[in-house]
């Protein structure tokens, strides 16, 4: 059965992308983010589909690209912040090798630079993004085979413990 190295999941600016591409890179395997995939499937931005077609349908294209994902992925995996939402995607991670990036409130605010197109954080960003990681912290940290706190710290640093934390 094929299985990604780590998957990692956690909030926006949690640091999905960077160090899912950093990991890839150490442990020799390929990065692939499922944000990047819905975008393919539906051949526009994550910001577009949701403004255009809806959360629910965007979260239908998610839950899919996640399922297809972790059934043919073997490098690393980073999932879209709201990924984890869905039960079916959480038995689906059971067994997985997935990591939780935790992030505070401040940190998350200077990486994601609210300017960006985070269709969630439309209104008040900075209160927006502190509803969304209370509401979904603990689905995370039940997901969770390793919890790596990422404020204060650089890329390789986290990279660092992650490797270290991950199954042989």
């Amino acid at each position: 059965m094929t299985s990604p190295k780590a998957v990692l999941i956690g909030p926006p600016g949690s640091g999905k992308t960077t160090i899912g591409r950093m990991l890839a890179d150490r442990l020799g395997a390929a990065f692939r983010d499922t944000d990047a995939d819905v975008e393919a499937v539906a051949g526009k931005p994550v910001s577009d589909v949701f403004v255009e077609d809806g959360e629910d349908h965007f979260r239908e294209l998610e839950a899919e690209a996640v399922r297809r994902a972790l059934a043919e992925h073997e490098g690393v995996l980073s999932l879209g912040g709201g990924a984890v939402l869905r039960e079916a995607t959480q038995e689906l991670l059971a067994g997985h090798a997935v990591v939780y990036l935790q992030v505070g409130l401040s940190d998350a605010v200077q990486r994601v630079g609210l300017a960006q197109a985070r269709p969630l954080l439309v209104l008040n960003p900075r209160s927006q993004l502190k509803r969304l990681m209370e509401e979904r912290r603990p689905v995370y940290e039940r997901l969770a085979s390793l919890i790596v706190v990422t404020d204060g710290r650089t890329p390789e640093e986290i990279t660092d413990e992650i490797v270290k934390g991950l199954p042989a």
